[in-house]
C-alpha cells in the first residue's frame, strides 16, 4: 500500500500542463521532465508517472476531440455529487437555524 502524496491532484495537473506548454523549449521530453520536476519539487519519475496517468485518463473520441475515460467521468461525477450533498446539508442546517430564530422572535402568548 503506497503512501499519500504530498502533491494535490490540482498541483499534479498543473505540473502536467506546465510540461506540455514548455516541452518545445527542450531537446527531449526527458530533459523537460527533469527541469520541470526540479522547479516544482518532485522527482522526475513522479512527474513522468503523472503524465502517463493523465494520458490514460483522456480518450480521443472518433471526431478527434479529447474526452474523459469512463472511470475519470465517474470519479468527476462522484466528486460533484459529494459537493452537492455537502452544499444541501449546509443549506438544510441554515434553513433550520433561521426557522428556529423566527420562532424565537414570535411573541409568546
Amino acid at each position: 500500500m503506497g503512501r499519500k502524496s504530498q502533491f494535490s491532484p490540482e498541483s499534479r495537473e498543473r505540473a502536467v500542463r506546465m510540461l506540455e506548454e514548455h516541452r518545445p523549449e527542450y531537446r527531449t521530453q526527458w530533459d523537460a521532465i527533469c527541469s520541470i520536476a526540479t522547479m516544482i519539487g518532485c522527482s522526475a519519475e513522479s512527474l513522468r508517472r503523472w503524465i502517463k496517468m493523465d494520458r490514460r485518463k483522456h480518450v480521443i473520441a472518433s471526431d478527434g476531440t479529447p474526452q474523459l475515460s469512463d472511470k475519470a467521468r465517474i470519479d468527476q461525477l462522484e466528486r460533484e455529487n459529494r459537493e452537492l450533498r455537502r452544499a444541501n446539508e449546509i443549506l438544510r442546517l441554515a434553513s433550520v437555524y433561521f426557522a428556529q430564530a423566527e420562532l424565537d422572535r414570535l411573541p409568546k402568548r
